[in-house]
């Protein structure tokens, strides 16, 4: 079951965030059998809902017999504490949530690394001394000191994990900034992949380079970061970068773990925001990835729009057409660094690949 105790602030409607709420849900692997928005001016200090919702939650337990509720901002301790004490189910929050999803797709080393980094640091706040369980972790004996609580050494060996991830982290960053440094000397240009999740990055990535990465049509269905070389039409060669996607409310618990490999994006001569345009919330997606590179400093950058997913949107007897394509786009006065394209059916490519030429060759130009 999902929640949202108050009315969405900004671009971004109630309704359309506990539905990707939704559908994070499922990408966990769970079912949702009911969906519950609340407006507040505030989320209520001690149980996040207020006294009626609550009530509300516990009669809706009665009928579906749920045995999770998750709720879509990051719940305080307290809260999640409480609610757990007056639903009698297990609480978790988005970002538990997103944390969760990135455990189970994490498939290289560096992302195990970057993904159990977070874990940890979004456990930290909330431990209760319930974690008994990680007293083993510190060696066993001799580990509690004299009137040390469980509490206490809970948060230690917390601690203590997230320093030696840290530090593992850190070696993975000095070999990615290493081989980015043996890269720039090859001069050979990278070329980022950048948007929210689920936009079809992976998809265009093997469309263009023959890649072979692992694609679904779920929110964070690919993790971990993959480069191809890509031989453009003026016969230079670039390297081309997929990263995370991006999504609405990312925790700040990943964009710190996953620091090292949100560099590369610094090191691209050019990022291409690859764009869902048959989402019908592809303008606040858009905004929120402009949003979250300008938090990562990359605002600045060389950005070419990939509006994807064409296909979605034309009727089943239209033939793609690129010269009318072009014109649509130049009706909406979407501007030179806009292509629309269709990843699954390989539409597009070549006009998207002309004009990465273009702005490699001649980055200052506008065409």
């Amino acid at each position: 079951m999902a929640v949202e105790s108050r009315e969405t602030t900004g671009r971004w409607s109630a309704m359309a965030s506990v539905n990707e709420l939704a559908l994070l849900t499922g990408t966990a692997g769970a079912s949702v059998v009911g969906q519950i928005i609340q407006k507040l001016p505030a989320p209520a200090k001690t149980h996040y809902v207020g006294k009626g919702k609550l009530e509300e939650l516990v009669a809706h337990k009665e009928q579906t017999g749920y045995d999770v509720v998750i709720f879509d901002d990051e719940l305080t301790p307290l809260q999640q504490r409480n609610l757990e004490e007056a639903l009698q189910v297990k609480v978790i929050d988005r970002v538990a949530l997103i944390l969760d999803i990135f455990a189970h797709r994490a498939r290289t080393r560096e992302g195990q690394l970057q993904v159990e980094l977070a874990q940890h640091q979004y456990l930290l706040p909330r431990l209760a001394g319930q974690w008994s369980h990680l007293e083993r972790l510190g060696g066993g004996i001799g580990t509690r000191g004299p009137g040390e609580s469980q509490l206490e050494t809970d948060r230690r060996l917390i601690r203590r994990k997230i320093h030696r991830l840290q530090g593992q982290i850190e070696e993975v960053r000095k070999h990615r900034s290493l081989y980015r440094q043996k890269r720039l000397k090859s001069g050979i240009p990278v070329v980022s992949l950048v948007g929210y999740t689920n936009s079809g990055k992976s998809t265009l990535l093997n469309a263009l380079c023959q890649a072979g990465v692992f694609t679904e049509d779920k929110l964070f269905a690919t993790l971990d970061p993959t480069t191809r070389r890509l031989m453009l039409p003026d016969g230079k060669a670039i390297l081309l970068t997929d990263t995370v996607g991006f999504i609405r409310k990312l925790p700040p618990t990943i964009v710190t773990s996953f620091r090292a490999t949100l560099e590369e994006l610094d090191e691209a001569a050019l990022l291409l925001h690859v764009v869902d345009l048959s989402s019908p919330d592809a303008a606040e997606q858009c905004q929120t990835v402009e949003e979250i590179l300008a938090d990562l400093n990359l605002s600045g950058k060389t950005i070419i729009t990939v509006l994807n997913k064409i296909d979605r949107l034309l009727p089943d007897d239209r033939e793609w057409d690129e010269a009318g394509a072009t014109g649509f786009l130049a009706d909406q006065s979407a501007g030179d660094k806009t292509v629309l394209l269709s990843a699954t059916r390989k539409w597009g490519l070549t006009g998207l690949t002309e004009l990465i030429s273009q702005q490699i060759a001649h980055p200052a130009t506008t065409f």
